[in-house]
């Protein structure tokens, strides 16, 4: 089947239209703002009540409901009630206790949470995160699913804070460079997971496709191919910026110092220094600075940095530094629950 060539276009609005509205969902992108409040936690939507409830199913069973664990049932008096206390047995960044009080009602409404540390916060082994009182039974059956959450979400704010810190040591100016997080994220998990990110004093990168643009070699052909005389990098960067809301963020990735000065021209929002060395990135932050005394576009390096070359690029001065193993690769932190040993 033959496919129809579309006409080209001499400016990308009459190519297609944008509608703002579809490319921003309330309350999930103000992690890219670097003047937000860090910490506050998503809403509890029903995005995360459906990812919790996965999380209780697959764990108690399908139609059984809560209180489907025949050890707990056999072993624990159902009249028990006690409390237990959420341990923290390493030394990290707490993320995602806000989450405990709903993944305890999906066993009872009886179990309190009373914490005692907040998202954000540094623990130490032995620190007590918060309590769990109620139905000891139920308890029980909650702790993988509560640890389960708190653990992954704590592993990836206690890496974000190593990178972090490492940065804020080797960096040329407070805040500079910024910690930054990717899309690589576990599936389905990425709000909390850029949440975590921010609990350790990173910064989000945008949250999904639908609320910036990033422009890398594949679209710049493409865009290419639009218009009807050849254009250079600037002037297409160009077009697609007065194609696109005002405060929609434009990233363009480039993988060649000899790129830079048409990019800049370009003017996006950020570029993307795509798997280039420090010693690249130092004259690309050089050239920036020559070219636009206000430091824009801010340079964002990214590919194959991780702690052991952290300070090398941290040094350059670049603004912001993308890290996709924060998320993809953060190893748990390991949080315990231990019960009163006082008897029903």
């Amino acid at each position: 089947m033959a496919i129809a060539q579309r006409p080209k276009a001499t400016a990308l609005s009459d190519a297609y239209q944008l509608n703002p509205t579809r490319f921003y969902l309330a309350g999930y992108n103000g992690g890219m703002d670097v003047d937000c409040d860090a910490l506050r936690p998503p809403p509890m939507d029903a995005h995360i009540r459906e990812l919790i409830g996965l999380a209780v199913t697959e764990d108690v069973g399908q139609g059984s409901g809560p209180g489907g664990d025949p050890t707990t049932e056999l072993a624990i008096d159902p009249h028990w009630q006690a409390s237990g206390h959420v341990v923290a047995r390493q030394a990290g960044v707490l993320a995602g206790a806000f989450l405990i009080p709903e993944i305890l009602g999906h066993y009872s409404r009886e179990l309190i949470y009373r914490p005692q540390m907040l998202d954000g916060q540094a623990v130490s082994p032995g620190c007590r995160v918060g309590t769990i009182s109620g139905p000891v039974q139920r308890m029980l059956s909650a702790e993988r699913v509560v640890l389960n959450f708190l653990s992954r979400l704590s592993g990836i704010a206690t890496l974000t804070r190593a990178y972090v810190d490492c940065a804020a040591s080797h960096g040329t100016a407070p805040g500079k460079p910024a910690i930054c997080d990717t899309r690589k994220t576990t599936p389905g998990f990425r709000v909390l997971e850029k949440y975590a990110v921010r609990c350790g004093g990173g910064t989000n990168h945008r949250m999904a496709l639908f609320d910036g643009v990033m422009l890398k070699d594949n679209h710049l052909a493409a865009l290419a191919r639009r218009f009807a005389a050849p254009m250079s990098l600037a002037d297409v960067v160009q077009q697609v910026r007065q194609a696109l809301p005002q405060n929609m963020p434009l990233w363009l990735e480039i993988d060649s110092l000899d790129q830079l000065t048409d990019a800049i021209a370009g003017g996006p929002d950020f570029i993307l220094l795509d798997n280039m060395s420090a010693k690249q990135v130092r004259r690309a932050v050089q050239e920036r600075d020559r070219l636009a005394a206000d430091g824009r576009p801010q340079l964002e390096a990214s590919g194959g940095i991780n702690l052991e070359n952290l300070p090398q690029y941290a040094h350059t001065g670049v603004d912001r530094i993308s890290i996709g193993a924060i998320t993809h690769s953060a190893p748990i932190l390991d949080i315990g629950l231990d019960m009163d040993t006082g008897q029903p």
